[in-house]
């Protein structure tokens, strides 16, 4: 406490010494001026935490010597008091001119609380939020271990994802791996879950099944679009997760009202191949390629594993008697073909339905595992989310959500998988024809501990599609990551803390479909 130097400029300094005996012993160090030039000067030589102002000075105002001391000193936190109560002055505190306000005559403990507030908010907000985490930190615990159901998972991740969230600046690095450790729990927890009831889920079987990628239109937007006669845009973003959701959040809702939050559940695997396709045709993979095999390629098919969106998502439609629903699709993969459909996207609104897949965070997850500069942009958890709440900031997609807020529709945001930081790799031995990718292997002679993965001998089971008559699945459960013998440290070095989809996490699985109306 006292280390913080106040400036206090006031033409009637005298009259507010017991105010500053006040504050001197409560810690503070208190300069005094009564006037503007001199407050200027001591401003440009000395460094002090923060100014009060007064705003009605003979010679410089308070007013006049406001821009002059944010000119040599942008950041300094300036309060200007006043006897008014303008409307002016409280718009310069919302503008960021002032960092706020108070109104004469002004006692003691007003003062006070206005230090704290600007001086020592962060840290009353890390300690305020360490403490409710230490309060909830038993509960979330029990909750982990009491056999949860699927909307108990989904409120679980969800209060974990509200604490990163909320202590993510904290400097208590105690309690940055408490929450680790917890949320590991979780996952551990969750991946038994999975492998204990995924199986009947696909097959229909459980009274527990949640919504999953194959019936997520069905169950989630189907019934709005019958209800409504509004125009309706789903902005389906590759890769998305709930997380990111939440920083997002609070840029959104500048323009929109969040109607519903809900999480949906991936298909395994947790890839676009598999996930997206099963989210626009309605139908499991192995279905999909039963039904429209020109529509389906499998994995060391060569050409594009997503190119039928479009088309399967059409038959979906006649599917459930709603082939004359007017309906656009469109697949942003750069920045120009962004742009593009932001500056014509009101002649989407003569559509009832209008799908835009948005693919930049998948292609931000492939950068940060390639390029060493993002590497070190996102280098945990929340710069990710700051990475992908900057890209959104100044994205056509943005743009484009803005642009609708004139006009009555709804927004729908979702994804089709998310992604989780990897860590601790599993060795796993496969021929050249097994896949390649880090979370889930199939092939036909894999060879692995079947304590560290998920598998199913026999994909047909869970609607998966068979290379050929041996071939089987596995999966890398919470934050492992699959690893080959050959060059087997060199790859281990390279993909740990990389973001990586396509096996049984929360972050993967646990997906949001978010419901916006306008403002």
């Amino acid at each position: 406490m006292e280390n913080i130097k106040i400036l206090w400029v006031d033409d009637e300094i005298e009259m507010l010494r017991p105010h500053i005996m006040f504050l001197e012993q409560k810690g503070y160090s208190v300069t005094t001026i009564n006037n503007g030039k001199e407050a200027l000067d001591l401003a440009r030589h000395q460094i002090f935490d923060i100014v009060f102002l007064d705003e009605n000075m003979p010679g410089l105002s308070g007013l006049e010597v406001l821009p002059m001391i944010k000119q040599v000193r942008p950041s300094l936190p300036i309060v200007m008091i006043t006897k008014s109560e303008e409307e002016r002055i409280m718009e310069d505190a919302i503008g960021g001119n002032i960092s706020d306000y108070l109104i004469k005559p002004v006692n003691p403990n007003q003062i006070l609380l206005c230090l704290k507030k600007n001086l020592e908010q962060k840290s009353l907000v890390d300690q305020k939020s360490t403490m409710d985490y230490q309060q909830e930190f038993r509960d979330l615990g029990m909750q982990i271990g009491s056999g949860l159901d699927f909307d108990g998972w989904k409120s679980v991740y969800k209060k974990l994802v509200n604490w990163e969230i909320r202590l993510e600046k904290s400097e208590d690095e105690s309690m940055h791996q408490i929450l680790k450790m917890q949320k590991d729990e979780a996952n551990t927890v969750f991946c038994k879950y999975v492998e204990k009831n995924y199986e009947d889920w696909v097959n229909g079987s459980n009274r527990d099944r949640p919504t999953m990628s194959p019936t997520t239109f069905k169950d989630k937007l189907f019934p709005s679009i019958k209800a409504s006669n509004k125009s309706f845009f789903v902005f389906v973003i590759d890769n998305f997760r709930f997380d990111q959701w939440k920083v997002m959040q609070p840029m959104l809702e500048r323009f929109y009202h969040t109607k519903n939050e809900d999480l949906y559940c991936s298909i395994l695997p947790t890839t676009t191949q598999y996930a997206r396709n099963a989210l626009f045709s309605g139908l499991m993979p192995s279905e999909i390629k039963k039904k429209y095999p020109q529509y389906w390629l499998d994995e060391n098919d060569e050409g594009g594993k997503n190119n039928f969106e479009s088309e399967l998502f059409g038959e979906l439609l006649k599917r459930y008697g709603m082939s004359d629903v007017r309906y656009s699709y469109n697949k942003i993969l750069s920045l120009d073909a962004g742009k593009k459909l932001a500056d014509t996207i009101q002649n989407l609104l003569q559509n009832k339905l209008n799908i835009i897949v948005y693919n930049f965070v998948d292609m931000l997850s492939h950068a940060r595992t390639e390029m060493d500069m993002i590497r070190e942009l996102a280098d945990d958890e929340a710069a990710y989310r700051s990475l992908t709440m900057s890209w959104f900031e100044h994205s056509p997609l943005f743009d484009m959500i803005r642009a609708l807020t004139a006009h009555n529709v709804e927004i729908v945001i979702t994804t089709d998988h998310g992604s989780v930081r990897v860590q601790n790799p599993v060795k796993i031995v496969g021929d050249r024809e097994s896949s390649t990718n880090l979370r889930y292997k199939t092939g036909r002679n894999l060879n692995y501990n079947k304590k560290e993965v998920i598998d199913f001998r026999d994909p047909e089971r869970i609607f998966l599609p068979k290379s050929n008559v041996t071939s089987a699945f596995i999966f890398a459960k919470n934050d492992d990551f699959l690893a080959y013998p050959v060059n087997y440290n060199y790859y281990v070095k390279y993909y740990a803390n990389t973001f990586q989809h396509g096996g049984i996490s929360m972050e993967e699985m646990l997906i949001p479909f978010i419901t916006l109306s306008p403002k």
